[in-house]
C-alpha cells in the first residue's frame, strides 16, 4: 500500500482530521520528542543537515562578490524589536552590472525548540518568509538560498535591514538560532545594453517590450512602519479583520504588480483540515478550529477587489509529526512562495499623485495571519506622467466583504506605444461527506485562467487540480 496513503487511513482511523486533532498530536509528539537523550554520548555525533527540495535556480560562471550584511544569536526575541542592520550597495565589487543577486540565510542550533516562522526586510520590503528548521540535542544546520535579483533597484540604495524571529528560550526550550545573512552579488559575465538605467538585461530579452525583461524601478513596501515590537507583516486575526497602508506612487509609472507574502499559525495553521461550524454545533465540538476548510485572501485598492489569493497550503517543520520534516522539510517551509499580482490594468487610478489605500483580508479567518507586499512599479524615464483608464471592470462592484468563489479581472491599460490587456478567471469547489467525526470522502477542483497580451507579447495559463481523498491531481501549465 503507498505509504501516503497508509498514513492517511491511520489519521482516519485515529483521529478525525481537524486542525484541533493536528494539534494535539503535534503537542504529544513533542512531549516524546523532549524524552530524546542529551547526555554527553551524542556530543560527537555529527550535526542534522535540513534541507528543503526545489528547483535550483541557474547561476552565472563568475564568481560572485559576497556580502556578509548579519551575525546574529536569536536567543529571547520574542516581542521585542527586530534585529536591525545597516545596508549599503556593494562598493568593493569590481563590477557595478549585476546579472543575479542571491539571498543566503545559513543557521545553526542545538538544544529544543519549536518551529519559528522568521521574516527578512530591507527598507520594509519583505526578502524572505521562512520557517526555522526545529533543532536536536546534536545540533542541527541549514541553508536557504533565494533568487532576490528582482529587488535589484531597492538593493542599489543604502536601507536599513531588519530580520524577526519570535523566539522564547527557557530551561525546557533551548534552542539559540544562531544566524548570518550575506548577499551575492553576481557579475554580468557580458557586456550588455543597460535596462531600466540598473544595467540589469539577459540576451533572452531581446523580444521582450520595454521594461518587462527586467526588475522594477521603484519597490514601495506596503507593511507596517518600524518601530515595532514584532514582525513588520499585518496580523489579520478573524474574518473582519484588515490590514491597510496607504502609499502614493510617481505619475510616471506604467507597470505595477503586487508581490504578496502569506502565512498562516496557530488556529489557522491547518486551515485546510478545519470543521464547518455547523458540523461543530451539531457535534457538540468544543476547541476545535471551525470556519470550514476555505480560506481566501482579499486585495482591495481603494475599496474595490483588485485581486484574491489562494494560499498554498505550506507545512512548516513542526507541522503534524516533526519527524516527518527530518531532514527533507515540507515543500515552501524554507522559502514560502510569494503571489503576484497584475495591478497594471487599474493603474489609470492611481497616477493622481494622491494618496491612495491597500487593505488585506482573509475570508472565514481564525487567529493568525501574517500578510504584507511589496509593490512593484516600473516608471517611463521618457516622460513625467503616464495615463491610464479602466474600461471594463467586472469587479468594480465588490468591496472584498464576500469571497470570490469565482474571480474575473480585465481592464486594458496603455502609456505610448504600449497597451495592454489582462484576464484572469478562478473557479472552485468542493465537497466533504462526514459519518459521525469521520470524513468518508472528500472531493475539490481549481481552475485558473490567466491571459496577458500586450503589442509585444502574450502569455497565457491554464492551470486546472483536481483533488480527492485518494490524493489524485493534474496540473498543467501551458
Amino acid at each position: 500500500m503507498d505509504f501516503s496513503l497508509f498514513f492517511f487511513l491511520f489519521l482516519l482511523h485515529h483521529h478525525p482530521i481537524s486542525a484541533s486533532n493536528l494539534h494535539k498530536w503535534k503537542k504529544q509528539l513533542r512531549s516524546e520528542l523532549l524524552l530524546q537523550p542529551t547526555t554527553s554520548s551524542f556530543n560527537d555525533t555529527p550535526p542534522t543537515k535540513y534541507f528543503e527540495v526545489t528547483k535550483p535556480f541557474k547561476l552565472p560562471k563568475s564568481e560572485p562578490c559576497s556580502y556578509h550584511i548579519l551575525h546574529h544569536d536569536f536567543a529571547s526575541t520574542y516581542g521585542k524589536p527586530p534585529v536591525l542592520a545597516n545596508y549599503t550597495p556593494p562598493s568593493h565589487c569590481p563590477s557595478h552590472d549585476f546579472s543575479k543577486i542571491v539571498l543566503e540565510w545559513k543557521a545553526t542550533s542545538r538544544g529544543r525548540q519549536f518551529d519559528r516562522i522568521f521574516g527578512v526586510w530591507l527598507g520594509g520590503v519583505e526578502l524572505l518568509r521562512s520557517c526555522t528548521a526545529e533543532p536536536r540535542a546534536t545540533g542541527i544546520f541549514w541553508t536557504v538560498k533565494k533568487d532576490i535579483t528582482r529587488y535589484y533597484s531597492l538593493l542599489m540604495k543604502d536601507n536599513a535591514l531588519a530580520v524577526y524571529i519570535g523566539n522564547i528560550v527557557d530551561s525546557t526550550y533551548t534552542g539559540v538560532y544562531h544566524v548570518d545573512i550575506f548577499f551575492h552579488f553576481y557579475p554580468n559575465p557580458v557586456k550588455t545594453r543597460a535596462l531600466n538605467g540598473y544595467g540589469y538585461r539577459s540576451q533572452s530579452d531581446d523580444n521582450l517590450a520595454f521594461g518587462y525583461g527586467g526588475p522594477a524601478d521603484l519597490i514601495l513596501p506596503i507593511s507596517r512602519n518600524l518601530p515595532l515590537n514584532d514582525g513588520l507583516w499585518f496580523e489579520i486575526e478573524n474574518s473582519t479583520d484588515t490590514g491597510s497602508k496607504q502609499f502614493k506612487i510617481p505619475q510616471n509609472a506604467y507597470r505595477a504588480v503586487l508581490e504578496v507574502y502569506v502565512s498562516f499559525h496557530e488556529k489557522d495553521e491547518f486551515w485546510y483540515t478545519n470543521i464547518p461550524n455547523e458540523f461543530l454545533t451539531a457535534n457538540n465540538l468544543t476547541n476545535t478550529p471551525g470556519n470550514g476548510p476555505f480560506r481566501e485572501v482579499m486585495v482591495t485598492l481603494d475599496g474595490n477587489v483588485v485581486g484574491a489569493i489562494w494560499p498554498f497550503t505550506v507545512v512548516y517543520t513542526g507541522g503534524i509529526n516533526p519527524l516527518l520534516w527530518r531532514p527533507i522539510t515540507g515543500i515552501g517551509s524554507f522559502d514560502l512562495p510569494t503571489y503576484d499580482i497584475e495591478i497594471t490594468p487599474f493603474l489609470g487610478k492611481i497616477l493622481d499623485g494622491n494618496t491612495h489605500s491597500l487593505v488585506f483580508s482573509v475570508t472565514n479567518a481564525l487567529n493568525v495571519w501574517y500578510i504584507d507586499a511589496n509593490l512593484h512599479l516600473w516608471l517611463d524615464k521618457n516622460s513625467s506622467r503616464t495615463e491610464g483608464e479602466v474600461h471594463g471592470d467586472p469587479l468594480g462592484h465588490l468591496d472584498g466583504s464576500n469571497p470570490l468563489m469565482r474571480e474575473s479581472e480585465s481592464g486594458e491599460f496603455g502609456f505610448g506605444f504600449l497597451n495592454s490587456s489582462l484576464k484572469n478567471v478562478q473557479n472552485g469547489e468542493g465537497t466533504m461527506v462526514f459519518k459521525g467525526n469521520l470524513v468518508i470522502s472528500g472531493l475539490a477542483r481549481t481552475q485558473q485562467d490567466y491571459k496577458y497580451k500586450s503589442n509585444e507579447l502574450c502569455y497565457f495559463r491554464n492551470r486546472a487540480f483536481f483533488h480527492r481523498k485518494a490524493q489524485e491531481g493534474v496540473d498543467s501549465d501551458i
